[in-house]
């Protein structure tokens, strides 16, 4: 898999990030009522509901010479509306990617504009019978015996700004800003009063996907120092611009409407998509497991990327399922045989490991030991944090046990002092684990 093509396959996991979510039926609230990452609403609407927005703005920075060219990708869904005989809607998506070259010699002279445009549609087509009609539902069975199903989608205009500037210094380093607008106008102001009304004419999980062959695009997420300032200075607007490709390359950004870390990729555990991200992949398909014959004919009824969810997970072999549930690495050889009749101890358990003691082990930081009950700040690193961890950093915590893995490796498990819960999670034993260069001692060890 080369690259791009790499960090186009994390970019079609944003592309359909939400979708269509479990149980995958039409029929379940949160597909009613759906919400997508990344989604540019016309115009007319933001005038009505100003919380929605119109643009996403990106700014990155990028090394380069003047006879470099930049590869611009802008990737969105069009929702096309599917009407089914007896009334029931449901929003399908069609994807839309434009590829446009800027120049920097170009940009020099000033902004290049770009009009992007996906065109209307409207097809009709006699409904399909469920696959197994004894257990589908009663309007699916009405809408294959009934009329036509219509497919409709609005036309919608966007533009696409590109400017860039160089930035003084010895990096021959270049300021990139691209503003990707939706510029469509609805038929009428009174058809777009709901937000439901306005979703046919939006730029929906918009996001851009850059490429600079021969060039390096600089970290935002962790700029080398010399351009830490910079890099704190550009201006990204319902945009995370992130490093994209295999690590150790620079010739690729994602320009995401969901935060990520440099370099993302996908899972190998993985078995496919399951449009929903966020959640872990052995829950929702052992979810969609326990789906009664019904209820997964009915998602079959609602969208073919949900029929093959369906599919693929009844198909899926005991083995792929057990990678999803965790990997077993085998750490070390056995030396020594144990002696007939007496089972090897789990690595697993510090019980059965005289040598490790979370309890009293300690660890000095900074010159401080530190043990179980000791203060600390927490400091997550930069390289290693979650995007999330940001919320931690300087927050006061007590250290709950000093862990040391089957590598050897030092991890401290604290609970935030602050926090209102604390009580709840130090009963359940659940707690957050920093490495030891992650937190900075209070005091002393207590």
């Amino acid at each position: 898999m080369t690259g791009l093509e790499q960090a186009r396959a994390v970019a079609d996991t944003i592309l359909y990030e939400g979708y269509v979510l479990y149980p995958y039926r039409a029929s379940a609230q949160k597909n009613r009522e759906r919400f997508q990452f990344g989604v540019l609403m016309p115009p007319a609407y933001t005038r009505l509901d100003p919380s929605e927005h119109t643009s996403s703005r990106t700014e990155c920075l990028l090394e380069c010479g003047d006879e470099a060219g930049v590869r611009v990708f802008a990737r969105f869904l069009q929702i096309q509306r599917r009407t089914r005989p007896d009334g029931e809607s449901w929003d399908e998506a069609v994807e839309h990617e434009h590829e446009r070259t800027v120049h920097v010699d170009a940009l020099a002279r000033g902004p290049v504009v770009f009009h992007l445009a996906a065109d209307a549609a409207q097809t009709s087509e006699a409904a399909e019978a469920p696959e197994t009609p004894e257990t589908a539902v009663s309007r699916d069975e009405r809408a294959a015996a009934g009329g036509p199903v219509t497919r409709r989608r609005e036309a919608l205009t966007a533009r696409l700004t590109v400017h860039a500037d160089r930035v003084a210094g010895p990096y021959r380093l270049l300021k990139l800003c691209c503003v990707l607008e939706n510029m469509t106008e609805p038929p009428s102001p009174t058809a777009v009063q709901r937000r439901s009304d306005a979703l046919p004419y939006a730029l929906v999980s918009a996001h851009l996907l850059l490429e600079a062959p021969g060039c390096r695009f600089v970290s935002m997420t962790d700029p080398p120092r010399w351009a830490a300032a910079e890099a704190a200075a550009c201006r990204n607007e319902r945009t995370w611009p992130v490093l994209a490709g295999p690590p150790g390359t620079a010739q690729l950004l994602l320009s995401s409407p969901v935060i990520l870390y440099d370099h993302p990729r996908l899972a190998p555990e993985s078995p496919g998509d399951l449009y929903d991200a966020t959640e872990i992949d052995e829950i929702l398909t052992l979810r969609t497991l326990a789906l009664t014959d019904a209820e997964k004919a009915q998602a079959r009824a609602t969208d073919p990327r949900a029929a093959a969810i369906v599919e693929r997970v009844d198909a899926l072999p005991p083995e792929l399922l057990d990678r999803l549930h965790g990997t077993v690495r085998y750490l070390r050889a056995v030396t020594e045989p144990a002696p007939a009749g007496v089972p090897d101890p789990p690595w697993w358990d510090p019980e059965a490991d005289a040598s490790v003691s979370p309890q009293t082990d300690e660890v000095t930081v900074r010159g401080v030991p530190l043990r179980k009950g000791s203060r600390v700040l927490m400091r997550p690193g930069a390289r290693r944090a979650d995007a999330q961890d940001m919320f931690l950093a300087g927050r006061p915590a007590v250290i709950e046990a000093v862990l040391t893995d089957v590598d050897g490796r030092v991890h401290l498990a604290v609970t935030p002092q602050d926090d209102p819960a604390a009580q709840q999670y130090q009963r359940h034993g659940r707690h957050l684990y920093f490495a030891p260069d992650e937190i900075e001692p209070i005091g002393g060890a207590q």
